[in-house]
């Protein structure tokens, strides 16, 4: 059976020196804080259809009029 990866962790931890530990732990606290939050789609079926379809064929025309074209004189 292989061996979990919590396990392999904390015996690489556990021959860091002290300092490096502290660092792996802020790291883990790091990633754990930028996990991305949301919802499941199914809560969001609610909102399906609440855009008027006039306003919705302005957004898709503003998106394809000024989006993916590349000014060579921008920057």
């Amino acid at each position: 059976m292989e061996t979990p990866i919590i396990e392999k962790v904390i015996e690489q931890l556990k021959a860091l020196p002290h300092e490096l530990q502290w660092r792996v732990l802020e790291f883990t606290r790091a990633l754990a804080l930028s996990t991305p939050h949301g919802v499941p789609g199914q809560q969001l079926l609610r909102f399906a259809g609440v855009i008027p379809l006039d306003d919705v064929t302005l957004i898709r025309d503003a998106i394809d009029q000024g989006c993916e074209q590349v000014d060579p004189h921008e920057w």
